[in-house]
């Protein structure tokens, strides 16, 4: 492996999601304010987690990296 290689910032594939079934949330913690970007099943109501949410940046990479064009709804 190369050192250089591990330094270089490869580009992230989009990845996708069951838009029918899947909708894209950011759950805030109303303790500490922690966000968390992830998908709440319609059905179930149940939340998987995709990544920390620390700045603008991290939201903006997740709504890229999903295809997301509109912000998502936030839950508490």
């Amino acid at each position: 492996m190369k050192l250089a290689s591990l330094f270089r910032r490869e580009p992230v594939p989009a990845l996708s999601y069951d838009r029918d079934r899947l909708e894209p949330v950011i759950r805030c913690s109303i303790c500490n304010g922690e966000q968390t970007a992830g998908f709440r099943n319609r059905q179930t109501g149940r939340f998987e987690e995709v990544m920390l949410i620390r700045s603008d940046q991290d939201l903006r990479e997740f709504m890229r990296r999903y295809g997301i064009t509109e912000a998502p709804e936030k839950i508490y």
